[in-house]
């Protein structure tokens, strides 16, 4: 794979370090398993789904700390009873970890048909929502003073 050299754009760019640091580790190896799917359900809500067939509910956990999402499994002890022939459906542990922004919280997370959905949600404050400031000539405005 190739790999691209981000740093000339480090010395003409303010504020932007943590994006260029996420576009160089892109481009390095990354675990494929399990497999997911990152998903925008509406303007503000988002969905991430995960495959993780062969799981528990008790088996997963799912945390969020410091702009840190947190999928882990961990597959119980298996049976020692049986003999298997071939392995198709992979029992692994993992552990998958995302960057979400500032202002996603974890909305929940369901196990549904051998898929963890966990849903997220943008909520951005009011002071940092876009406002309309009106514009006023200014000729027509007027100070009213009172003489003492």
């Amino acid at each position: 794979m190739r790999h691209l050299d981000f740093s000339p754009l480090y010395r003409s760019t303010v504020g932007f370090d943590r994006l260029f640091s996420m576009l160089d580790s892109a481009g390095s190896e990354t675990p494929s398993y399990p497999p997911y799917n990152i998903e925008r359900t509406g303007e503000n809500t988002y969905r991430i789904t995960m495959a993780v067939a062969g799981f528990t509910e008790d088996e997963l956990s799912v945390e969020a700390k410091e702009h840190v999402l947190t999928i882990k499994g961990e597959k119980a002890d298996e049976d020692t009873d049986r003999e298997i022939l071939y392995r198709g459906i992979a029992s692994r542990t993992f552990e998958r970890r995302f960057q979400i922004a500032e202002h996603v919280r974890v909305d929940g997370a369901s196990l549904e048909n051998g898929l963890l959905h966990v849903d997220l949600v943008r909520e951005i404050p009011e002071a940092m929502k876009p406002r309309k400031i009106d514009i006023t000539s200014g000729s027509t405005k007027q100070i009213e003073t009172t003489a003492h």
